[in-house]
């Protein structure tokens, strides 16, 4: 007698579906991540055109102070705050995500065994805290860019060394570049997020305790990335937060040593530039100063 053996093709369906299923989430991860830069950017462009329509404020020394860091007229400080703080916050979205994307991907994929829905959800957090962190970064800078700017308008001798200090700022940025520490926190940046740390539990009523955990590690992985953009980040303050040339040099640089394959030589290549611009405004200033004095 023939005995007929069939075998469960169950398993074998399942894997084909997640290896279909796979590409088509890939797909649309990097198109709504795609879809959040190009919003985030035009907007940013938009807000920066309509300052510069504004007319930036002409200072001693041969440069001119960004609106943004004072009042409007009839606006209050506090709103003053508000208004940039939220354009800060949308300006780093548009900065930072085509370097986060690669990272919230990796994520995603490893939180998958949770379920595409919660592996989203969770996804999600890590990118809130993260862009939390941002969002601090810039209610700390607002008080004291201020309270500069304000200085600036009211003492000439201040606002003729801006120049020179911008150019201090982009060297000393250049040569971070260069150091152990710099190259210790883009290790971290760029390896950083394997995969949520609380998976194991696995129990729906679990996912408030992920959530957190999710959100927690994206504050972490905010504060390891400001500390390793503390150098492009002085620039962006220094040389013009409102200046989309800036905005977008800074940007290509960040997104550059995160994403290349030798993202130490890349950051040394960026700080090598750096360190010539800074020199390069130095000498600028300091041929102004004799010029003016002569």
């Amino acid at each position: 007698m023939n005995v007929v053996r069939t075998t469960d093709a169950r398993p074998h369906l399942a894997h084909t579906a997640r290896a279909i299923a796979a590409p088509v989430s890939r797909r649309v991860f990097f198109g709504l991540s795609a879809m959040l830069f190009v919003a985030s950017a035009v907007l940013t462009a938009v807000v920066c055109l309509s300052m510069s329509a504004a007319g930036d404020m002409p200072m001693p020394g041969g440069w001119s102070i960004s609106p943004g860091w004072s009042r409007m007229c009839g606006q209050t400080w506090p709103r003053a705050a508000a208004s940039f703080v939220g354009m800060w916050i949308v300006m780093m979205v548009a900065m930072m995500l085509p370097s986060l994307a690669p990272t919230l991907w990796r994520y995603h994929e490893a939180a998958g065994r949770l379920g595409s829905a919660r592996a989203a959800r969770l996804t999600v957090w890590i990118g809130v805290g993260y862009f939390f962190v941002w969002a601090m970064l810039g209610v700390a800078v607002f008080p004291p860019g201020a309270a500069l700017a304000a200085l600036d308008m009211q003492w000439a001798a201040l606002a003729r060394a801006v120049p020179a200090a911008t150019g201090l700022v982009v060297l000393i940025a250049g040569m971070l570049q260069f150091s152990a520490w710099k190259a210790r926190l883009l290790a971290c940046c760029r390896g950083a997020l394997s995969g949520p740390s609380a998976c194991a539990s696995g129990g729906a009523g679990a996912l408030p305790m992920e959530a957190r955990a999710a959100w927690r590690s994206g504050v972490r992985l905010g504060l390891h990335c400001i500390c390793c953009c503390a150098g492009p980040t002085a620039v962006l303050l220094a040389a013009g937060v409102m200046d989309l040339r800036v905005m977008t040099a800074v940007a290509v640089a960040i997104t550059a040593e995160r994403v290349a394959p030798n993202g130490v030589r890349v950051a040394r290549m960026i700080g090598a530039a750096a360190i010539g611009i800074g020199v390069l405004m130095l000498a600028r200033t300091v041929v102004s100063a004799v010029a003016a004095n002569g």
